[in-house]
């Protein structure tokens, strides 16, 4: 922890030092926040007689690719301003609100809900030789087979306000450190209802990390990146987790393995870090995408061990695939799904640990997102379904945790905010 603070107290005053746009500047590669901002390497024009300024505005920056947005909601340039020692800095903005409806919700819960879905700012630097990105505000995290937490809790009980910013040292063409909270490197789905193609996190994501704090390499090579991770895996605030993926990309095609462990253990638990913290988990993905298409299959494997100093009696795994699509028709409208399925292992008899709904559980899941987008306008809703078996009564669903069924509706309408520049 001591290592980490200086490190942050190190590149903190090494950023408010750092030049303005256009002094050092590094082209970057990496997928993380690496498109150098149009107009900061601009030219000085203020001499130029009259008769030679251009007549035709320059062109709409593009899309930067962090935050990362799977599709089928699409990102708007950001706008962007000089923030003097900071250089030309983008900004982005997401303002979301959705109402949920559920039947067999347990205790506790309610058969409707309204809430904030997303009021969040991203502010980023993107070129140069220090970079930085901060995403700042509330957020609801809505996922299958958990009971739904307001926004306020959820902002308390997980990351914050502030829940991913990062320091980012672009030290060549193709290789780049950072250092912060920063997004996982595990799985196909994101944190935050926008990145993603359905409003709501799957079953597998229920078995992954979201936000990690600490430290990360990333190189490309070619149509290769890996990137490298030392960090606390689920919000532990203990440093002893090792991520890593390696991604091989191709025209519409890429495939993805993923893998992370945690190299000690502890028996800290919070709402942000579950009993998963002492595991390790490995993911392949396949992206196609192409057109109108977006076909992402993918397969999941965790295992949490024994271990009895922690209150581990008997140690479990996990085992899952899912399947997630999107095709975009015309005039703004898309349809995106996702279809899982997730087994545990263990059993009540030899006191194993829960992962899922008792030990030996198993469920599938199903959904179905209409989407329509305008500009920064947006409006889709989730259809979904979970079925659970093999479980353990009292740890499903309903007033008695006795019902394996539990269906959902979800509504979600926002805007996206940025250079809202559109073409004639």
């Amino acid at each position: 922890m001591r290592v980490y603070t200086c490190l942050c107290t190190f590149l903190v005053g090494s950023l408010l030092a750092l030049p303005a746009a256009g002094q050092s500047a590094v082209p970057a590669a990496h997928s993380e926040a690496s498109v150098a901002l149009p107009g900061a390497q601009g030219q000085d024009t203020s001499s130029t007689p009259p008769a030679q300024q251009p007549t035709t505005p320059p062109p709409a920056p593009a899309a930067l690719p962090t935050p990362s947005i799977t599709g089928p909601l699409q990102e708007l340039p950001p706008a962007i301003f000089d923030a003097g020692p900071f250089g030309k800095v983008a900004v982005n903005g997401f303002l979301s609100g959705m109402g949920l409806w559920q039947s067999n919700h347990i205790p506790g819960d309610n058969s409707t809900q309204a809430a904030l879905s997303n009021g969040q700012v991203v502010l980023q630097r993107t070129d140069g030789w220090f970079q930085f990105y901060l995403q700042a505000g509330a957020y609801n995290i809505p996922a299958l087979g958990v009971p739904f937490l307001a926004t306020d809790k959820t902002v308390t009980d997980f990351y914050g306000p502030l829940p991913v910013a990062f320091l980012k040292l672009q030290a060549g063409k193709n290789t780049s450190f950072l250092i912060g909270a920063l997004p996982t490197l595990m799985g196909a789905e994101s944190t935050f209802t926008f990145q993603n193609m359905n409003i709501e996190r799957g079953l597998l994501w229920n078995q992954e990390n979201a936000v990690t704090r600490g430290i990360q390499v990333n190189q490309t090579m070619g149509k290769f990146t890996a990137s490298l991770s030392w960090n606390d895996g689920f919000y532990s605030n203990r440093y002893s987790w090792l991520s890593g993926s390696l991604t091989y990309a191709n025209g519409p095609h890429s495939l993805a393995f993923e893998g992370m462990g945690n190299l000690g253990q502890t028996a800290f638990q919070t709402a942000a870090t579950p009993v998963q913290n002492n595991g390790s988990m490995y993911a392949v993905i396949y992206t196609y995408t192409k057109g109108s298409w977006i076909v992402q299959p993918y397969f999941q494997f965790s295992d949490v061990p024994t271990n009895l100093k922690i209150g581990i009696t008997k140690g479990a795994r996990t085992r899952g695939g899912a399947l997630l699509m999107s095709r975009t028709f015309k005039h703004g409208f898309s349809l995106a799904g996702r279809g899982e399925y997730i087994t545990s292992t263990g059993s009540v008899a030899d006191q194993a640990v829960n992962l899922m709904f008792g030990p030996g559980s198993a469920a599938w899941s199903a959904t179905l997102t209409p989407t329509f987008q305008y500009g920064g306008f947006f409006f889709r809703g989730d259809v979904s379904w979970v079925h659970a078996s093999s479980y353990t009564p009292g740890y499903v669903f309903g007033p008695t945790g006795m019902n394996d069924n539990q269906p959902r509706a979800v509504a979600e309408i926002g805007f996206m905010f940025g250079n809202n520049i559109r073409k004639p």
